[in-house]
C-alpha cells in the first residue's frame, strides 16, 4: 500500500470530483462534498500537529458522539486518515443508536485500549470530562468546535491538508468496535486498514451511485454501508433510529436506493399502513441481517417490495459470509437459508474432532476470508481459540446443502439436549414462524434443580392477529419436525425482548420462565 492509500483517502478522492454535491444529510443539515472533505482534512491536520497522531506511533482515538450524526463520520475519517486507531464508545448495540454504553463500561474500554484522545460532541462533553478525570492515563478531549479551554478545536486546521504525507501501515488496526458478548462483557473487535479498504471495493467499482438511508448505529455495520455508499459517489441520509413511517417518507423524499435493516424492522416496513401507497421504486437494495427470518414474511416482503431483498449472514469478526440475492428470494425453498458463501470460504466442522463434515450434516461454521478481524482487544487467549490456522470459528452451527446454500441452526452454546435428542433452536424457531399468525419466535432451555434442560419457546403474533393456543403451536411444530421437537411450554407474548443486535433476548426469556 502507498504511504496513504487508506479507505478514507480513497473516499475523499471520489468526493473531490464533485465538490458541490450534497453527500450528507441529517434533519435540516446538509453537507456538500467540499464541506465534508474540508471538515475531515481540517480535523486530521489538527490531530497530526497538536496531538502527535500520525507521528510514527499508532495512537488510539475514541469517538464519543451521538452515533448517527455527521460528527461520527467526520471524526472517524479524520483519525483514520492520519493512521490512528478509532474506538467507538457510544454503544455496543448494532440496531438501536439510542442505546448507550454504561459509564463503567466506557471507562473500562478507555483503559483497555490505552486511549490518548477522546473526540466528542457537545452532548457528551460532561460525560467525557468525567471519564477523563477517572482514568489513570492522560486523555486529551477534542471536538469539531469550541467546547471549552480543555477541548482542542478540530475545525481550526487546514481544509487542504495533504494526507499523502502521512504513512499508514495497512496491517495496523483501523477501527475497534465493541459488541455485547454472551457474558454481557463487551468484546473489542479490531479490524485492519487493509480490511477496511476491502469493504469499500464494491462501492469503488459499482456503476450506480447509492443513496443510503442509515437508521442503524453508524458505529457498527451501518458505518461500513455509509463508507461503501460514499465510495460509489453517492450520499448518506442519517436518521436517529428506525421509525417505519419516517423511513417510508425519507425513501420518497430523497429517492433512497439502499437500506440496511434488521428482520424485525423489515416486518415493520411491510406492515406499516402507508407502505401500500408509498412510492418505493427508487430502492434497489433492501438488505436485512442480524437474526433469523420468517420465510413466509420474506415471501410477502419480496412480493411487496419487488426483487430488491438481500439477506446477508455475517459476524462482527468475519464481516459478510454469505448472501441470498434478490432473484433467489423468488424461490420459496431458499427463504429458510442464509444464501451461498460469496465473500468467504466456508466449511462445516465437527465439534468433537474438527473434521470437515459432508453435505447435510450440522456442525460449526468456520470461515476463511480476507475480511477477518485482526484480534480481540486485550484478549489473546480468546483470539487464539477463535482464529486457528487462518480459519475463524464462528460459534454458529449450520449445514451446507448439495447446491452450496448455508442453513443456520443456531449457536453452539444454545444446543439443547431435551427429549433424548439434540435440538437446534433455530430449526424450531423456523417452524414456529411458518405459522401464519406468528411474527417472532425464540426457543431456549430452562434448567431445573437437577440441571436437566427443558425445551421452552416464546412467541409474539403479528399485529392484529390472534394469539394461537399452545396446543395448536405444538402440533404445528410436530407436523413440521417431530414430536420430540415440541416445547414443554410456549409462552405467548405481545412482543419479545431484544438484545443489542436485534435478536430475541433468550437469557432474559429463560430467566423469566424459570421464576
Amino acid at each position: 500500500m502507498p504511504a496513504n492509500d487508506t479507505y478514507v483517502s480513497r473516499i475523499l478522492q471520489v468526493l473531490d470530483t464533485e465538490p458541490g454535491k450534497v453527500v450528507l444529510t441529517r434533519r435540516d443539515v446538509t453537507l456538500t462534498a467540499e464541506q465534508f472533505t474540508g471538515a475531515v482534512r481540517s480535523a486530521a491536520a489538527v490531530l497530526r500537529r497538536r496531538l502527535g497522531v500520525g507521528s510514527g506511533v499508532t495512537p488510539v482515538v475514541g469517538i464519543l458522539t451521538e452515533t448517527n450524526t455527521p460528527e461520527t463520520l467526520i471524526l472517524r475519517y479524520a483519525a483514520n486518515l492520519v493512521g490512528a486507531t478509532v474506538v467507538h464508545l457510544h454503544t455496543t448495540n448494532a440496531v438501536d443508536p439510542n442505546d448507550r454504553l454504561t459509564a463503567d463500561a466506557t471507562r473500562r474500554i478507555v483503559e483497555e485500549t490505552r486511549m490518548t484522545v477522546l473526540a466528542i460532541d457537545a452532548v457528551n462533553l460532561a460525560r467525557a470530562r468525567g471519564i477523563r478525570d477517572d482514568v489513570p492515563l492522560p486523555v486529551q478531549l477534542t471536538a469539531l468546535g469550541r467546547l471549552g479551554l480543555d477541548v482542542v478545536d478540530l475545525t481550526r486546521g487546514d481544509p487542504a491538508f495533504d494526507e499523502s504525507t502521512v504513512p499508514v501501515a495497512s496491517d495496523a488496526d483501523a477501527v475497534v468496535t465493541y459488541t455485547s458478548g454472551t457474558t454481557g462483557k463487551p468484546k473489542g473487535i479490531a479490524v485492519s486498514f487493509r480490511t477496511r479498504r476491502g469493504f469499500i471495493t464494491a462501492g469503488l467499482q459499482q456503476a450506480w451511485r447509492a443513496t443510503y438511508l442509515a437508521t442503524l448505529p453508524m458505529s457498527h455495520s451501518s458505518g461500513q454501508a455509509a463508507d461503501d455508499s460514499l465510495a460509489s459517489g453517492g450520499s448518506v441520509i442519517l436518521h436517529d433510529g428506525f421509525d417505519a413511517g419516517a423511513v417510508l417518507d425519507a425513501v420518497q423524499q430523497h429517492q433512497v436506493t439502499r437500506l440496511l435493516v434488521s428482520p424485525s424492522q423489515l416486518y415493520l416496513l411491510l406492515d406499516h399502513p402507508a407502505a401500500d401507497d408509498a412510492d418505493l421504486s427508487s430502492i434497489t437494495m433492501l438488505c436485512y441481517t442480524g437474526a433469523p427470518s420468517s420465510p413466509d414474511r420474506l415471501a410477502l416482503a419480496a412480493e411487496r417490495f419487488g426483487p430488491v431483498l438481500m439477506q446477508v449472514y455475517g459476524t462482527s469478526e468475519a464481516a459478510a459470509i454469505s448472501m441470498l440475492t434478490p432473484p433467489e428470494h423468488s424461490d420459496p425453498a431458499l427463504l429458510g437459508t442464509a444464501g451461498r458463501p460469496l465473500f468467504a470460504e466456508v466449511r462445516i466442522r465437527a465439534e468433537a474432532d474438527g473434521r470437515d463434515l459432508p453435505v447435510g450434516e450440522v456442525g460449526e461454521i468456520v470461515v476463511r476470508s480476507p475480511y477477518l478481524m485482526t484480534r480481540y482487544v486485550s484478549d489473546p487467549e480468546l483470539t487464539a481459540r477463535t482464529v486457528r490456522d487462518g480459519w475463524l470459528y464462528t460459534g454458529d452451527l449450520g449445514f451446507l446443502d448439495e447446491r452450496g446454500y448455508l442453513t443456520i441452526c443456531g449457536r453452539r452454546a444454545e444446543v439443547i439436549k431435551a427429549n433424548g435428542i439434540k435440538i437446534y433452536p433455530a430449526a424450531v424457531e423456523q417452524a414456529l414462524m411458518t405459522h401464519p399468525d406468528i411474527a417472532q419466535a425464540a426457543v431456549f432451555a430452562v434448567v431445573d434443580r437437577d440441571r436437566l434442560e427443558h425445551l421452552h419457546a416464546a412467541v409474539a403474533p403479528h399485529d392484529g392477529h390472534p394469539k394461537p393456543s399452545e396446543d395448536e403451536l405444538r402440533e404445528h411444530i410436530g407436523a413440521r419436525l417431530s414430536v420430540k421437537h415440541m416445547p414443554e411450554r410456549i409462552h405467548l407474548r405481545t412482543a419479545l425482548p431484544l438484545t443489542g443486535i436485534g435478536k430475541p433476548d433468550k437469557a432474559r426469556l429463560a430467566a423469566e420462565a424459570s421464576v
